[in-house]
């Protein structure tokens, strides 16, 4: 069975889910995500483990922050809220955006702390690597929007707002931008464009890496950079499954999971 509550952090009510028993696990979810997609692997830890599920500021449950977040915002609030909420060590487990946060927890004086496995599945924040499209579609949307940079500010902004409503550069941007406006907009960009390959060298922890072979928006070779630089960690390929492992093969994960977490 499981509780909801709140922590206000900085006048905002982060929607957190608990369930389960046994020692603490923190689960992060991903970009676009919110905590209710995490559920499904709470649930099958539940006999090993209470699960506090988090609502990422913008996402779920969650109001967005009042101005736009870095990294370094999110991973301040999941900081607060541990400390806050725990007397002793907490384990975690964590997906996609939720890995960015992670290398910058981890790679703090709190994570030796306060932070004692870590669970990375489909973990964003390694540089990608990048297609002609992608360059081609950079360079458009810089050459469109240039003539609009030269306006007085009066005028840039209606502008600029008239243009990203077209059919020409909605098609320039990625799926997870074109869907956002304002504050969350502004915090996409800041997040991935901010590559986290610096911090592996300052983890200690023990870290699994759980993937799937077929994920596309975290390929497997982000994985292997991701377990080369860190000094203890294990990479595990789950076959015939995406980005989201843990929906795809839920059965086989959690048993992955379970054996690393009680290990």
């Amino acid at each position: 069975m499981s509780e909801t509550s709140t922590y206000t952090y900085k006048g905002t009510a982060v929607h957190i889910t608990k369930t389960g028993v046994g020692s603490p696990l923190v689960i992060l979810h991903g970009w676009g995500s919110s905590g209710r997609v995490m559920m499904p692997v709470a649930e099958n830890l539940s006999k090993i483990r209470t699960s506090y599920v988090l609502d990422l500021p913008g996402f779920g449950n969650t109001p967005e922050p009042l101005q736009s977040w870095g990294i370094d915002d999110y991973a301040d609030m999941v900081e607060s809220y541990i400390r806050d909420t725990f007397d002793s060590k907490v384990d975690l487990l964590v997906h996609s955006f939720g890995g960015r946060i992670t290398f910058k927890l981890c790679s703090r004086p709190f994570g030796t702390e306060m932070i004692n496995k870590v669970l990375i599945t489909g973990g964003a924040g390694m540089k990608p690597r990048r297609s002609f499209s992608f360059y081609l579609k950079k360079y458009t949307a810089k050459t469109l929007k240039a003539p609009f940079m030269i306006l007085p500010a009066i005028l840039r902004e209606p502008a600029l707002s008239w243009l990203r409503k077209t059919s020409l550069w909605k098609k320039l941007g990625s799926s997870d931008y074109s869907k956002l406006s304002g504050v969350m907009r502004e915090t996409f960009v800041r997040s991935v464009t901010e590559h986290l390959e610096n911090t592996l060298e300052n983890i200690p922890h023990d870290v699994l890496l759980l993937w799937g072979r077929n994920d596309e928006a975290t390929p497997v070779y982000q994985a292997q950079r991701i377990e080369k630089g860190l000094k203890q960690a294990a990479l595990i390929i789950i076959e015939d499954a995406g980005h989201y492992a843990f929906l795809d093969k839920p059965k086989q994960f959690a048993a992955i999971a379970e054996a690393y977490l009680q290990g």
